[in-house]
C-alpha cells in the first residue's frame, strides 16, 4: 500500500467537520438541558413557552441535520478530488 492511500483515510478534523458536529450536537444539548425551558412564560399564541420551545426545535433540527448533510457531502467530494 502506498503512503497517500493510508494517509487520505485517517481522520481529519476540519473546520467544516466541527460546523458539522456543532449542528449535529445542538439539539441534544438544548433539548438535555430542561431548566432552560422548563416555565410556562412566555407564552406564544396561547401556548406555554415549554411547549412550543420544543416544537420549535424540532424544525430547528431539521434543517441543522439537512445543513450537516450538505455540508458532509461537499467535504466528501473534496476529499474524492471533485469526482462524482
Amino acid at each position: 500500500m502506498s503512503d497517500t492511500s493510508e494517509a487520505s483515510r485517517e481522520p481529519v478534523v476540519t473546520p467544516v467537520r466541527v460546523v458539522i458536529a456543532l449542528c449535529l450536537i445542538a439539539p441534544f444539548v438544548a433539548m438535555l438541558w430542561v431548566g432552560s425551558y422548563a416555565k410556562a412564560d412566555p407564552a406564544f399564541i396561547g401556548i406555554p413557552f415549554f411547549y412550543w420551545y420544543q416544537m420549535a426545535w424540532v424544525l430547528l433540527s431539521t434543517v441543522l441535520t439537512v445543513i450537516a448533510y450538505q455540508l458532509w457531502q461537499r467535504d466528501q467530494r473534496a476529499r474524492r478530488g471533485g469526482t462524482k
